[in-house]
């Protein structure tokens, strides 16, 4: 049995559908994986708040911090815990507004032709085992359905927005993710 269900959902991950996306532009070619860090409360883990906010479901009065995010609508197409939990937001053949103004190699809308994956995490934080394993057999998957998606073709969100995004920042190791890819998304020695 595939990974995938015929409207682009993995079958492993946990759904919690946003309303935050919408159609790629027609003949799009999806070969692109772009990385994110992400924490509500920021540098807390394990609230439930991020899948809230791609959910569309925030309770924006319940952190400071939050009354910021109040006017934004973001999605990513996944999300995955500290812990590996899987999370998917969108369907990986429609567009989740994850990038933003971005471009990659000169090629400009990175929304239209990636899919996109947060993990929890921030900028000023290393990421956990688990997370790179979950990862690493996420794109393998992915690569099943959108071919030319390698490894090569997995950047950080800082690398489609420099100077305006930073994640998923120094903590996040890509040799480790590389290391954990070709041992085929299990846990590489360092």
């Amino acid at each position: 049995m595939t990974a995938w269900d015929d409207a682009g959902w993995h079958r492993q991950a946990q759904r919690a559908p946003s309303p935050y996306h919408d159609e790629r532009p027609v003949s799009t070619v999806v070969d692109l994986l772009v990385v994110h860090a992400i924490s509500l409360p920021p540098e807390s883990f394990g609230s439930g708040d991020v899948q809230r906010f791609f959910m569309g479901t925030l309770d924006f009065g319940s952190y400071p911090y939050y009354g910021a995010l109040r006017d934004l609508h973001v999605s990513a197409h996944f999300f995955i815990e500290r812990d590996g939990t899987l999370w998917q937001h969108v369907g990986v053949f429609q567009r989740a507004w994850h990038a933003g103004a971005s471009a990659w190699q000169g090629r400009p809308a990175c929304n239209d032709y990636s899919v996109g994956v947060e993990l929890e995490g921030s900028e000023s934080t290393t990421f956990m085992p688990i997370q790179y394993q979950r990862l690493a057999t996420l794109a393998k998957d992915l690569q099943g359905l959108f071919p030319g998606m390698n490894l090569e073709r997995m950047v950080g969100h800082s690398d489609i927005a420099p100077g305006r995004k930073w994640d998923p920042g120094p903590g996040f190791s890509w040799s480790y993710l590389a290391a954990v890819s070709k041992n085929g998304g299990h846990a590489a020695s360092t």
